[in-house]
């Protein structure tokens, strides 16, 4: 890992973290409507002024960045759980089972993943935990594709073939031999995965689908930002800065976890 991108992830880093601790110093109630302050600057109180309702900037931002991190802390969690146990299950058994659950796979990977995720968020309802339901339908394919083909390519292992010929149980193997040794490729995919996550999430949410008002989030801000965009430019402008900034910070951090890994890159590399 190169030091220009170490000072990258820092700077990337640098404005959630101050959001998060100015947010926790300035200790304003995201969800406090003041009709006196719609619209106001910046000021002591309200450190980088108030939204249409008069509700503080900074601490709406705090609360979307710790419900965007949740969110997809937890679809990421759910779709790993369930990718990787369709996954092991699919290279595992074969036969009818493989080609049930890897045209299922296809099946979802044949829509956009936005649309699919929309059409589903709008089936369910609004909501966090439909929201999260919604993500973890598409996203356990990548997981269960990702597992699948780890497996397949360790079944045949001598460490694996000799489990087998002592009679151990299927699960037992998954556990012991399988999941340690392919436990490195899907951490990557999970650490993508809570970028596309975070930014799926605010899509959904600006689109309506998600996470609803009063409830702060980060696509929610935008989008109620871009009403009055020609006045109160800043309004999308923090929302936005915070989204991409994390967003560069969880992927910047998944390329060196990759990097760090992944044996043949280190080899040529070496160590970050």
């Amino acid at each position: 890992m190169s030091e220009f991108s170490r000072y990258l992830i820092i700077v990337c880093l640098a404005l959630p973290v101050c959001v998060l601790m100015a947010a926790g110093i300035a200790g304003q109630d995201a969800l406090q409507v003041d009709l006196h302050q719609v619209f106001a600057g910046m000021s002591h109180e309200h450190w980088l002024g108030c939204d249409g309702l008069g509700r503080d900037v900074l601490a709406r931002l705090a609360a979307g960045l710790q419900l965007s991190l949740l969110v997809a802390v937890l679809v990421v969690v759910g779709s790993a759980v369930l990718g990787i146990s369709l996954g092991l299950l699919s290279a595992w058994s074969g036969g009818w089972r493989d080609d049930v659950l890897m045209r299922l796979a296809d099946i979802v990977l044949a829509f956009p993943g936005i649309l699919l995720a929309i059409a589903l968020a709008a089936m369910l309802g609004p909501g966090v935990e439909n929201l999260v339901l919604a993500l973890v339908a598409v996203g356990w394919v990548g997981f269960a594709r990702l597992a699948r083909g780890q497996v397949l390519a360790l079944k045949q292992a001598p460490y694996v073939q000799a489990a087998i010929s002592n009679g151990v149980a299927a699960p037992v193997i998954a556990w012991r031999h399988l999941l340690p040794n392919i436990a490195a490729p899907l951490l990557v995919e999970a650490s993508f995965g809570l970028a596309a996550v975070i930014i799926g999430e605010a899509g959904l949410s600006f689109l309506g689908v998600g996470v609803q008002p009063p409830q702060a989030s980060l696509g929610t801000m935008i989008r109620e930002g871009t009403r009055v965009m020609l006045v109160q430019p800043l309004l999308v402008v923090w929302p936005g800065l915070v989204l991409l900034s994390i967003v560069m910070a969880i992927n910047l951090l998944g390329d060196a976890l990759r990097d760090r890994l992944d044996v043949r890159m280190t080899k040529d590399r070496g160590s970050w």
